[in-house]
């Protein structure tokens, strides 16, 4: 049996990066992290047009829970780019994309 090492997840936004959906790659699943990283840039090549703007992460997924997660959760942000993490049962199992670090010394 084939295990899933990484997940390639797509998303499509209008010009202002405020009506984004998922879109449908031919090929979303792969073995390993570097097979999806090297198909990524054909996969959005192929999307072009589609959307205005298309994104798209490889999510790692730990093979031992590859049928277990039920959901991406995901969001794309102004500056067009993706935050996407594959969860199981509301546990965060692995995320990609960057998170914007709370500035506390400018809270009062």
């Amino acid at each position: 049996m084939e295990h899933i090492a990484a997940l390639l997840f797509v998303v499509g936004c209008s010009n202002a990066m405020t009506d984004c959906r998922e879109l449908n790659v031919p090929v979303a699943v792969f073995e390993t992290g570097e097979a999806c990283a090297a198909e990524r840039p054909f996969a959005l090549g192929d999307l072009r047009g589609r959307a205005p703007h298309i994104v798209g992460e490889c999510l790692a997924v730990d093979p031992a829970l590859e049928d277990d997660y039920d959901q991406i959760v995901w969001n794309v942000l102004p500056d067009g780019s993706l935050n996407a993490s594959l969860q199981v049962s509301g546990t965060l199992l692995a995320s990609a994309g960057t998170r914007a670090e709370k500035d506390y010394l400018s809270q009062q």
